[in-house]
């Protein structure tokens, strides 16, 4: 049979005369995809359904339905596809003025929905997003090279270089479809096991040194861990917290903050809030945006204001 992508109407109005676009990943894991999956026919007589079939799909997708005049965009997946939605519609000129960007979320931990408190029953969040709930947030941007090309990508939530993004490109795409969550802790044990490299912060005349750097848009990260207590999504401003060692015993002693209040205990980190920062490593180290691979440093990282 055809995909799924290819037997739609290219061009769906709903009752209300806004033209939606869902893009969803048809092979995504747990309970609410499969009740997603269950109601195709019925979502397809009110919007179009866009099903990706490889990494980057969702980009591509939504860069080609700002195009063709959607009014609202949908990620229905998890962080990593509302990432992908979000970068490819800033892809089309005026992108972000032209369309709004809507978020059904199917993930396992859905970090960017937690933060912006947007249901995570189907159900309630689709009703949610008809009745047109609308809110504007700042824009994380990362500028860098990847072979030797420039690239720009924006990310809603959160950032981070060091173990963390280590371990996401560590990943084996086989172990994360069969084990889900289970596969970042097998990869982060081994990300663990390596030699970190320092990373360097640089902003407003300041430097920190450190082997882990995590900055945020957003207050949570990993869920609902409070690790940027002072973070705004709208306050111009990113968050960062840099982990000046990170080996076993440095984990373990975030350890009892973690359980008890959920926070960071402070002083075993370093912050800054800023506009803008130069992240540098002493050795090659990835980042990750939004909790998917991006690339390598060195990248200078912004804010893109909401307006």
């Amino acid at each position: 049979s055809k995909p799924l992508s290819a037997r739609l109407k290219p061009f769906i109005r709903n009752h209300s005369g806004v033209r939606i676009c869902v893009i969803f990943n048809p092979v995504a894991r747990g309970n609410k995809a499969r009740r997603f999956r269950g109601r195709f026919a019925e979502l397809s007589q009110q919007c179009a359904l866009k099903a990706t079939t490889a990494p980057g799909d969702a980009r591509r997708f939504a860069q080609a339905a700002v195009a063709t005049g959607y009014d609202v965009i949908v990620a229905a997946g998890g962080d990593g596809t509302v990432n992908e939605v979000l970068n490819g519609i800033g892809d089309e000129p005026d992108g972000f003025q032209r369309t709004r960007l809507g978020v059904l979320p199917l993930g396992t931990v859905n970090v960017f929905a937690r933060e912006l408190k947007i249901p995570m029953r189907l159900e309630h969040a689709w009703k949610m997003l008809k009745r047109g709930n609308e809110t504007k947030i700042d824009l994380g941007r990362a500028d860098f090279f990847e072979d030797g090309k420039p690239q720009q990508r924006y990310f809603m939530q959160l950032a981070g270089a060091g173990l963390d993004a280590r371990a996401i490109e560590l990943v084996s795409w086989k172990l994360k479809k069969s084990a889900g969550p289970l596969a970042y802790v097998v990869a982060g044990l081994q990300a663990l096991a390596e030699k970190q490299p320092l990373l360097s912060v640089r902003a407003d005349g300041e430097k920190l040194d450190g082997e882990l750097a995590l900055f945020g848009n957003g207050k949570v990260y990993g869920g609902s861990f409070d690790i940027f207590p002072g973070a705004d999504l709208r306050d111009g401003l990113l968050d960062i917290c840099v982990f000046p060692k990170v080996n076993t015993a440095s984990l373990l002693g975030l350890v009892p903050g973690f359980i008890v209040r959920r926070k960071l205990p402070e002083k075993r980190v370093r912050r800054l809030r800023v506009q803008r920062f130069e992240l540098k490593s002493a050795g090659p180290a990835a980042f990750e945006l939004d909790g998917e691979w991006a690339g390598h440093l060195p990248a200078p990282f912004s804010v893109a204001r909401e307006k």
